[in-house]
């Protein structure tokens, strides 16, 4: 037993294995970036030619930064009005995007979970100073936590099963907050939205067989990339190099996001391929269906397959908070308003732009 529980300390320590077509690198600016769109239409300029998303939404009389100070301290939100609205609209849009048309499954899941959920998709032990941990609560005799991000409720939702082939694959879409406590990020990106400890974010998940991986994972790639594309919103697509990649993953598209304000693009959706590594740490498989002997007319062999781990793949469809980060920018105009994208108006009452208040 002694020995059982070191063998298991060690290896959930031990990060995934990359795939082969995961770039050499040391660090981010060694990621390659693989595509490009809308960079024509980019805002281009000077260092204060286009205003900050914050400058913009307190202009608009949305965000008021002293009044989450008051009841949160510091890297919280308060929206207001217009601006409110506007992500609730993002919200809704991306979950409406992926379960109208993209064949996920929306579900509601809890924002708190226990240690082992977390163990399992990757965040536990090596993350444990990044998570909110509940003092005063218990999950199944566990430690509890708000969730970083719905990739652990929902990919844990079939923890310790053994599916049939024909329940694969599995897709599921979920809006939720978000909590992370960001350590060692104290002096990094303070400003206004774009690093928060709440933050709602439409978080895919995909449970998958395994010869259907690859093809799996850019379907829901594609799926993050039409939403910015409908937000008529520049970005670029990056393949993240061996030093830069998450501890569970073994292959990752970042969507970077172009920002007018800073003239940069800031990550918006992380896309990562688990392969077997979250199934094996969770105890997931699946019963593969039962081969055709050649040898006898096509009939089935006999006898049960031995059960299979899948694939398991996650990215975020997109983060909400960043999105409005980024329509603030890029659709502002220099009276102070801000267009609202095509797509979201029917989310906005029809409203087709959001004006600051008469003084």
């Amino acid at each position: 037993a002694a020995l059982e529980e070191e063998a298991n300390a060690l290896f959930a320590a031990l990060p995934n294995l990359l795939d082969d077509d995961t770039p050499d690198g040391a660090g981010e600016t060694e990621n390659v970036v693989v595509a490009e769109w809308g960079t024509d239409s980019r805002k281009l300029g000077d260092e204060g030619d286009y205003l900050w998303h914050d400058d913009l939404a307190a202009g608009l009389g949305g965000f008021d930064a002293e009044a989450a100070s008051k009841v949160s301290g510091a890297r919280f939100a308060v929206l207001r009005g217009g601006v409110a609205r506007l992500e609730r609209a993002l919200g809704a849009f991306f979950l409406d995007m992926h379960t109208d048309s993209g064949g996920y499954e929306e579900v509601s899941s809890p924002v708190i979970v226990a240690r082992s959920a977390l163990e399992g998709t990757g965040q536990l032990p090596k993350f444990e100073d990044d998570l909110f941990k509940l003092d005063n609560h218990k999950v199944r005799g566990e430690d509890a936590f708000l969730i970083p991000t719905a990739e652990v409720p929902l990919t844990n939702l079939v923890a310790g099963d053994i599916l049939e082939e024909s329940d694969l694959p599995i897709r599921v879409a979920a809006l939720t907050h978000c909590f992370r406590a960001e350590a060692g990020s104290y002096g990094r990106d303070t400003r206004g939205l774009v690093r928060q400890h709440q933050f709602a974010k439409v978080e895919l998940v995909k449970i998958v067989a395994p010869e259907n991986g690859v093809a799996e994972h850019e379907a829901l790639v594609a799926d993050a990339e039409k939403c910015l594309q409908l937000l008529d919103l520049p970005y670029r697509k990056v393949s993240l190099c061996a030093g830069d990649i998450g501890f569970s993953a073994r292959r990752c598209y970042d969507l970077e996001v172009w920002l007018p304000g800073p003239q940069e693009y800031r990550e918006i959706s992380s896309c990562s391929l688990m392969g077997d590594y979250q199934a094996r740490r969770m105890g997931l498989r699946f019963r593969p269906k039962p081969a055709k002997d050649e040898n006898d007319g096509g009939k089935k062999k006999k006898g049960k397959p031995k059960p299979l781990f899948p694939y398991t793949m996650n990215g975020s469809g997109l983060a909400v908070g960043r999105a409005l980060v980024a329509v603030l920018e890029n659709h502002q105009n220099p009276d102070g308003s801000v267009t609202v994208p095509r797509a979201l108006r029917p989310y906005m009452g029809g409203a087709e732009s959001i004006i600051p208040p008469k003084k």
